[in-house]
């Protein structure tokens, strides 16, 4: 009964007030140096205590913090710090594309150029484990077609994976703080999205080729992949807008 009621207050305080004031309480930890990269966070139940929240509350701030790189959670052995590039500090990407005029096209155009020749390298270098890695999220996608909001999390992490793989530090930095910034923005249009199927199965391909060790069809996957989710995510923020869906109705995830 306690339980149920906690639940039933997060829900009248508002899901998304809550995954912020989780993301607050990890970053002032972090900002304190009460917990470092690699350190692991306190329990669930304790933590959701402190916060005076439910676990799933809880949950859902964890996850949005996992899919910006920020935190990782290990089966049976808790969430950790990251111990990769920082993602906290990315909303000054948001801040320079308000102050500058960034438009959407420009950054999918930036994310393609980069991210196709990502993969490709991440198809020369990726390891056992990466590979374990995406196949891991990619049959996590499957699992969530019916749950956007988790899907969008499997999916930032495939990406998140690749860019590590690539081997590359300085790419992996430049990856995570556009992933974070378009993680963000995502979240907010991806209820909308309407064939997360053909965006799980273009994740697939990816992955086959990086498994493979094929740079070039990685490349061209990624590629393909870019511009399908830059039609499809349009049409996401279209419909928030009440613009109506655009022609051919083709929404996948990113």
């Amino acid at each position: 009964m306690r339980k149920a009621a906690k639940e039933n207050e997060d829900e009248v305080v508002g899901h998304s007030q809550l995954t912020m004031q989780v993301v607050e309480h990890v970053r002032s930890l972090i900002s304190s140096g009460a917990v470092r990269p690699g350190d692991r966070l306190p329990p669930e139940r304790e933590l959701a205590r402190e916060l005076k929240i439910s676990r799933s509350s809880l949950r859902a701030g964890i996850g949005f913090l996992s899919a910006m790189g920020v935190l990782k959670s290990r089966h049976g052995a808790g969430t950790f710090v990251s111990s990769g590039p920082p993602a906290l500090d990315s909303s000054s990407l948001d801040v320079l594309g308000t102050l500058h005029g960034f438009l959407p096209w420009q950054m999918f155009e930036a994310r393609i150029v980069i991210e196709s020749n990502v993969a490709a390298l991440a198809a020369e270098r990726a390891t056992d484990e990466h590979i374990a890695e995406l196949a891991e999220e990619v049959t996590e996608m499957y699992a969530s077609l019916d749950d956007p909001q988790e899907y969008l999390i499997h999916d930032v992490r495939f990406h998140r994976t690749i860019a590590r793989a690539a081997g590359n530090p300085i790419l992996a930095a430049l990856m995570e703080t556009i992933t974070a910034s378009l993680y963000a923005n995502r979240r907010q249009t991806i209820d909308n999205a309407q064939d997360l199927k053909e965006s799980s199965e273009m994740h697939r391909e990816i992955y086959r080729a990086i498994r493979s060790h094929n740079p070039a069809q990685a490349r061209l996957m990624m590629e393909q992949h870019l511009n399908m989710a830059r039609t499809a995510q349009a049409a996401e923020a279209a419909a928030v807008e009440g613009a109506g869906p655009v022609e051919d109705g083709t929404r996948t995830g990113s």
